[in-house]
């Protein structure tokens, strides 16, 4: 019987990689929510959505945080 999809189904950021990544628009840090699986960029005030385990960074596919 397959698995239905839920959040904790999703893949987490590798600690690696996320010390790796900044904003594109602040170069500044960014932090991984587990529960919406989005990288956040507290400076930008944006969402960076994690696709099947790969961020998205790029600033139109982000979600306003403001």
């Amino acid at each position: 019987m397959p698995s239905k999809n839920t959040a904790s189904d999703q893949p987490t950021i590798d600690p690696k990689m996320l010390g790796v990544l900044v904003c594109p628009k602040t170069r500044g840090p960014l932090t991984y929510d587990s529960s919406t699986n989005e990288l956040i960029s507290k400076k930008a005030k944006l969402a960076y959505p994690i696709r099947e385990g790969v961020p998205i960074m790029l600033a139109e596919e982000a979600r306003d945080l403001s």
